[in-house]
């Protein structure tokens, strides 16, 4: 791979954006990590964020760097990316983040990047650099994921039902608004270890690309230390307009619902980390939430909601996809 001649303003401009893009991703997908354990009256927003924010920068001393070595390598061939594609990317996927969360809804940050670097290099070259197995694998996680979500939080609900049959309800509530302290950590730290890596793997591609980082060597540290405070500061910040939908419009929630949809989606994502795979918090969290909503009543879960946001689910990667090449060469234009 041969290194592009870019700039040194250029390559920190576009680190930064990059940084911008991580802290949109952590005020966006906030709501996903503390939906369940503000509406169910466990931690008040300001306290709910903070213990999100820690428990996200925490994952950057669990979780290996696989999911940014397939963001940085396994999307697109990393010979054909220069500035003008990091930069019409991430543009992409900021302006589709801001769409979505002026409008409250909950889409996917991770596949809204995917979307932009997909189509940022096809803006540039066709579709000869994508790779398809890394999108391939993308993709199927994006039914994959919830459906995870769904069947473990529903099945968790079912053993806690089991397992605490004879116990009153308050006392129920009682434990599992504690526990839930514990599910809501787990879930920040599978946020922060998949969704940080995602911008670490893009700005591991630029550096790649300007010759700064060689091919063989790992990702340099300050980079992954300052996406994972990025993001968490994002999520101290807090996305409230998506809180309500999460937490409360798909179905209304107990602490014992949420422990279980938490558990359900950490463990997906935990899964999905180790592998490698740049999967949705968004789409993992959801489908946790309606399978908890759905072992009390079919009724219980807004189907018209969840609707709207699986379309939303479907439009991320080709809207994003359009802004990016739209953003590739405006970049042309303006660098």
């Amino acid at each position: 791979m041969e290194s592009v001649q870019i700039g040194f303003w250029v390559i920190a401009g576009l680190v930064v954006v990059a940084l911008v893009f991580d802290f949109m991703n952590g005020f966006h997908d906030a709501a996903n990590a503390i939906a369940t354990v503000v509406s169910t009256g466990v931690l008040k927003p300001h306290q709910a964020v903070a213990w999100a924010a820690f428990f996200n920068f925490i994952a950057l001393f669990i979780f290996q760097l696989k999911v940014a070595s397939t963001v940085g390598k396994g999307i697109i061939d990393p010979s054909v990316v220069d500035h003008y594609l990091v930069f019409g990317a991430l543009l992409g996927a900021i302006a589709w983040n801001i769409v979505t969360w002026y409008y409250g809804i909950p889409s996917s940050s991770s596949h809204a990047l995917i979307g932009g670097i997909v189509g940022a290099a096809i803006a540039k070259a066709g579709t000869d650099p994508l790779i398809g197995a890394g999108i391939g694998k993308t993709v199927a996680f994006i039914i994959i994921s919830p459906l995870f979500g769904y069947i473990l939080g529903s099945l968790i609900l079912v053993i806690v039902a089991w397992i605490c049959r004879n116990k009153t309800q308050r006392k129920v509530d009682k434990w599992f608004r504690r526990l839930q302290l514990v599910s809501a950590a787990l879930y920040s730290l599978g946020h922060g270890g998949n969704d940080a890596q995602k911008t670490v793997g893009i700005i591991w591609m630029l550096l790649l690309a300007a010759g700064v980082t060689a091919q063989g060597d790992p990702v340099p540290s300050w980079v992954v230390v300052l996406c994972y405070m990025a993001i968490g500061l994002g999520t101290l910040f807090g996305g409230w307009r998506i809180v309500k939908t999460m937490g409360q419009r798909i179905t209304k929630l107990k602490p014992v619902g949420g422990f279980c949809a938490e558990t359900g989606g950490a463990i997906t994502l935990f899964l999905a980390t180790g592998l490698g795979i740049p999967v949705s918090t968004t789409h993992t969290i959801t489908g946790a939430i309606v399978g908890v909503g759905s072992v009390r009543r079919t009724a219980a879960v807004r189907w018209g909601i969840a609707g709207s946001i699986v379309w939303a689910w479907v439009l991320t990667i080709p809207c994003s996809a359009l802004i990016a090449a739209g953003g590739y060469w405006l970049g042309r234009a303006l660098f």
